[in-house]
């Protein structure tokens, strides 16, 4: 009536989930805790401070302080950041932000940091005031 079905196969993971067969895994990004970050803010350390978000993300939540490159123009942008300070990356939740500083490695930067948990965990460690979404 409801019939059985029976495993006969295991499913490869990998080319069920889309990721590239046979792909390395990502190589671990440097990040910089939310109390860290504004630490190093308030004792004046010279950072570039940079929201890899969209436009439309900077209108509803911002980090004073923060440039807006957006991860869908960055790569063109790489060139233009500083090797003299650290930089710090963020996004929502830090998905984005890793993969721009993977780019700033490929790219021969090495003092780049992405913010954990992005401006959501920003929101909820430092500045409440900061809007979620």
């Amino acid at each position: 009536v409801c019939g059985t079905r029976e495993l006969r196969e295991l499913v490869d993971y990998d080319q069920f989930c889309g990721a590239p067969h046979g792909a390395a895994p990502e190589a671990p990004v440097a990040e910089l805790l939310p109390a860290e970050l504004q630490a190093r803010l308030a004792a004046g350390d010279p950072l570039d401070l940079v929201d890899v978000r969209e436009p439309a993300e900077l209108e509803v939540a911002r980090i004073e302080g923060a440039r807006l490159v957006p991860l869908s123009g960055f790569d063109a942008a790489v060139a233009a950041f500083p090797r003299d300070r650290d930089i710090v990356l963020f996004c929502k939740m830090g998905g984005r932000s890793a993969r721009a500083a993977r780019a700033l490695h490929a790219a021969g930067y090495t003092r780049v940091w992405s913010l954990a948990g992005g401006i959501l965990r920003w929101s909820d460690e430092v500045d409440p005031t900061v809007p979620r979404y």
